[in-house]
This record gives structure tokens, C-alpha cells and sequence, in this order.
């Protein structure tokens, strides 16, 4: 996956830190293009040599696995890998410090629309004192100008509570992520926001001083990238 640079995000990204009377909020909001990078494709083997039953050795799984329909469809099927695929991608790419290989499919759900997580999210964010970001900062005109939301698939991810990197930190209370897919344009955004206690311990790492080329692959954006 390539990371895109996108100013409107960067701006958004900066009002994604927040407190209330019982906790702290952080999130960001992430565009990547569905470029495979040099890392992705140990992934991509990966799932294939575990899905594809045309490379599938007799008797190396149960019939009941290669048949499993995931929230992407038949994984026997080219489609719903690639989908499952760069959902895993997207994740390795947003927590380069994590291996999202092990994953199942099962721990993704299919959001039946759109306007339902338009909706819950800024039930989300107007209930816990933060609407600058869909009011001011225009976070779904944003996205609709990237993704463009009416074609986009949207996933959530639910892990299990030992697979989650963000309940790796102390004072963690919960989170929610959501993945708005247009396959057509081979273009995800990755929404996250995590609660965290207010006596969680602060970090004293300067992320800004990460080296972005360790944990991005970085690719400039403009609106002419829309046209297709």
C-alpha cells in the first residue's frame, strides 16, 4: 500500500486529539493507494498459497477452510482475496510496528452502507465534544473527494482483544476503526480512534521524528489522481 499525502487529512489529523472529563481521544484518517509495495507481497503470497485452492496441496485443508465465505465474499475466489488482502495491507501499513498476517477474516465486518457510519461516527465525535472535524474541517467532503464515498465498500475491523495494537497501550478503553474501499479506484481511507483513560501514562517518543520512509510508502496526491 501507498501512503498518500493529502493536505486536507493533514489538517484534519491535527484536531484528532481531544480530552473530556473521563478520557482522551486520539484518531487519524489515512488515504493509500492499492500499490503494492516491496513488503505486501509476502502477504499476497501468503493468503494465496492459504486460499487458492488451485495451489492448494491435496489433503493440506479441510474442505469447510477453503470454502469459507468471509465479509469479502468466497476466499476461493480471486475478488474476495484481493479485498481481504488489502485490508490486511492497509493495517500492516498503519501499524508498521504489528504483523496483521494471521488474521481471519472473520474478525472484518461489512458495513451495510455508507450513511450508517457517516452517522455513527459523528454521533461519536459530536457526542464527545469534538465536531470541528465533521463541521469545520469537512471530514466527509474530504473523503468523498478522495474515495468517493458512494462507491466505496466500508469495512470495520474487530479484533480480538489480545490481537488489538492499540490495547497494547495502558489506559486503553476502546476504539473504532472503519476501511472506506473504492475498488474501482484502488484507493482505501483508514479511520481510527482510540479512548484512553486519563491516568493512562503519556509517551515520551517524538513521533514526528519516526522516519516517515520506515512506515510510509509515500505517494503525492492532487485531485487530478480523481479522473479515471
Amino acid at each position: 500500500m501507498k501512503f498518500l499525502e493529502v493536505d486536507s487529512l493533514d489538517v484534519i489529523n491535527t484536531a484528532f486529539r481531544w480530552e473530556t472529563a473521563e478520557c482522551i481521544l486520539t484518531g487519524r484518517v489515512e488515504a493509500y493507494s492499492c500499490k503494492s509495495a516491496g513488503h505486501d507481497k509476502k502477504l499476497f503470497k501468503t493468503l494465496e498459497n492459504r486460499y487458492n485452492a488451485d495451489l492448494l496441496a491435496p489433503g493440506s485443508i479441510s474442505p469447510e477452510e477453503v470454502n469459507v465465505i468471509s465479509p469479502f465474499g468466497r476466499l476461493t475466489e480471486s475478488t474476495p482475496r484481493k479485498t481481504f488482502f488489502y485490508l490486511l495491507a492497509t493495517l500492516n501499513a498503519a501499524f508498521p510496528d504489528n504483523d496483521f498476517e494471521d488474521v481471519r477474516p472473520d474478525q472484518f465486518i461489512k458495513l451495510p452502507s455508507v450513511d450508517l457510519v457517516i452517522n455513527s461516527v459523528n454521533t461519536t465525535l459530536f457526542n464527545l465534544g469534538n465536531d470541528l472535524i465533521v463541521n469545520k474541517y469537512r471530514l466527509w467532503d474530504v473523503l468523498d473527494e478522495i474515495v468517493q464515498l458512494n462507491e466505496c465498500d466500508v469495512y470495520t475491523y474487530n479484533p480480538d482483544v489480545d490481537d488489538d495494537p492499540m490495547n497494547e497501550e495502558e489506559g486503553f478503553l476502546w476504539s473504532m476503526n472503519y476501511f472506506f474501499f473504492n475498488r474501482k479506484l484502488k484507493r482505501m481511507v483508514f479511520f481510527s480512534t482510540k479512548s484512553e483513560s486519563m491516568n493512562a501514562p503519556t509517551s515520551d517518543n517524538d513521533e514526528d521524528g519516526e522516519d516517515d520512509g520506515s512506515r510510509r510508502y509515500q505517494d503525492e496526491f492532487s485531485m487530478e489522481d480523481m479522473e479515471v
